[in-house]
């Protein structure tokens, strides 16, 4: 959601640029314009993503994750012991 409403602000900032342009024959001052508010975005959105992946919850998400994939790998240990045990008991055919 807040990818989406970064791509309408620059949208927005693109269409603001070319509005403010005073004349046809400046495309570089529209390409400045919106260079800079590139920048300002991409900024934006590395702060928005540090500050996410910092956070406290995104941590215990990380935990949780690493906690319960040794859980799974696990009990998925466990059930090749038991598959093997089974299929040694079978009998052969």
């Amino acid at each position: 959601m807040k990818a989406s409403l970064l791509l309408v602000l620059v949208c927005t900032a693109v269409l603001a640029a070319g509005a403010r342009a005073d004349a046809p024959g400046e495309p570089e001052a529209l390409v400045r314009k919106v260079q800079e508010y590139a920048q300002k975005a991409t900024a934006m959105a590395k702060t928005a993503f540090s500050v996410v992946q910092e956070s406290e919850v995104a941590q215990q998400a990380r935990r949780w994750l690493a906690d319960n994939a040794d859980l799974a790998k696990q009990r998925l240990a466990w059930l090749k012991e038991q598959l093997a045990e089974l299929w040694k008991r079978m009998p052969a055919a």
